[in-house]
């Protein structure tokens, strides 16, 4: 019986992993997404912070936190926040920034 539990708590663990791996990638894909389309030079992303939500429109959600590094005039450096609830871009958040 305990190796069933064992064996559950591994999968759960490699699952996890590979969720976060997902996440990130989604996330990745909207920042540059969106400093293309304003026409910022995207240079890097990292994962702040990512904790387990309830909502009564989404249910359970993992929310993730993403702060990315970004250029208006390719010279200065800005971090802005992305905010991912699941898979689904919640919001965008960016300082004021030189052009």
């Amino acid at each position: 019986m305990e190796n069933i539990y064992l064996l559950l708590i591994v999968c759960l663990v490699f699952w996890y992993f590979i969720y976060l791996r997902k996440v990130a990638e989604t996330a990745n894909y909207h920042a540059q997404k969106y400093c293309e389309k304003e026409g910022l030079q995207f240079i890097a992303i990292a994962r702040i912070s990512n904790r387990l939500n309830f909502s009564k429109r989404l249910g359970i959600y993992w929310l993730t936190k993403f702060e990315f590094e970004f250029s208006g005039d390719g010279v200065s450096q800005y971090q802005g926040i992305l905010t991912l609830e699941g898979y689904k871009l919640r919001d965008i958040f960016l300082p004021p920034y030189r052009i």
